[in-house]
């Protein structure tokens, strides 16, 4: 394991779920975050938490969807936070479970704006400074639903397939470049994924893990975390978990 030791991260979607883990799994590394997310009043009692480990956070409340609010808030960074070394583009989520041809275009667009642009957005500010300074990492947090598409997961799905193309795409124009990217992609989480899917219906997210052990959080962290130490010149490009009960997108084993 290399040392993280006082090196900048910064975490998109931060305020919950596999960002908050990462955030908390970064800390104990010892790393300086930077927090970035919507809702700023959750932000603000993680750096709290974050700061009884010692840790130095940075806030940022940012809707990584918005390309202006992107390029303006990571140029006006402080000098001491200015020099990003890991990027972790984990900002993503999901709406409705709809046929294509009957899906709400609104729906579509909010994916494709923050699951796509959004990791675009962040990645075009950050990595020509890592570039410039001989070192670097992203780290894009993709999803099964990248691999492999599922029955009305349609625009979902081809906005993490589009998330795995990019990676491997970054990583062919960063050759020749210390500049490593690693796609970390993941089965069932529970997370606030499918309440948000679900708009806030409790009782349907519920049902997506009914039966199932599912991957938490921290475990998806761990495996962010330990790309992120690997020696200089191993470049971990791409790791699919599943929870044990799952075997691909759609076959999940689940107890009565």
């Amino acid at each position: 394991m290399v040392s993280i030791q006082n090196q900048i991260i910064l975490i998109t979607g931060a305020s919950s779920g596999i960002g908050a883990a990462c955030a908390q799994a970064f800390a104990q590394a010892g790393a300086k975050l930077i927090l970035a997310a919507r809702r700023l009043d959750r932000l603000e009692k993680m750096a709290e938490d974050l700061a009884k480990l010692g840790c130095q956070t940075h806030l940022l409340q940012l809707d990584v969807s918005d390309r202006a609010q992107v390029e303006s808030t990571l140029a006006s960074l402080p000098p001491s936070w200015s020099a990003v070394d890991i990027l972790v583009n984990n900002a993503g989520l999901s709406r409705g479970l709809d046929k294509l041809y009957e899906g709400n275009v609104q729906d579509w667009e909010e994916m494709i704006d923050t699951n796509v642009k959004g990791l675009l957005y962040m990645t075009r500010s950050l990595v020509p400074g890592m570039v410039s300074r001989d070192r670097g990492h992203v780290i894009n947090i993709g999803s099964i639903a990248g691999h492999q598409t599922y029955p009305n997961g349609n625009v979902y799905c081809a906005t993490k397939a589009a998330v795995r193309v990019l990676s491997e795409g970054l990583k062919m124009d960063l050759l020749g470049t210390p500049v490593r990217v690693s796609s970390v992609d993941p089965g069932m989480v529970e997370t606030e994924f499918s309440q948000v899917r679900f708009q806030g219906d409790a009782d349907r997210a519920k049902q997506v893990y009914q039966g199932v052990t599912p991957l938490t959080p921290e475990d998806i962290a761990e495996i962010v975390v330990f790309c992120a130490t690997r020696p200089a010149h191993v470049n971990l490009s791409e790791v699919v978990v599943l929870a044990t009960a799952q075997g691909s997108a759609t076959l999940v084993h689940r107890r009565e």
